[in-house]
């Protein structure tokens, strides 16, 4: 099993990302590749993000179950912890704390 989300992707990642997978929540991809397939569509949404962020995870052989990459800017950052891979939060600025 394989997931993307995007956020602020440009129309043109989109419409590639459904070419390869199905799109069942605006930006929520899901679908089931082989590990070259996945690589390839990881590279185009690097090539193609822009000013977005995105998040993929798939299922492996690890202790959790699935591994996960990241790409631009989010208030998410992975970060590895006696070989599990979990999520950190970046602190909220002060900037972020107006807008709420």
């Amino acid at each position: 099993m394989l997931v993307i989300v995007v956020e602020n992707a440009p129309p043109r990642l989109r419409g590639r990302l459904a070419v390869w997978l199905i799109e069942i929540r605006a930006g929520v991809y899901v679908g089931d590749l082989s590990k070259k397939v996945r690589e390839m569509i990881w590279s185009q949404v690097e090539q193609g993000l822009e000013d977005g962020n995105a998040v993929m995870a798939w299922s492996t052989n690890t202790e959790s179950g699935f591994d996960f990459v990241t790409l631009g800017k989010n208030r998410r950052l992975p970060v590895e912890l006696d070989g599990l891979k979990l999520v950190s939060f970046y602190p909220v600025d002060n900037a972020d704390d107006a807008a709420l």
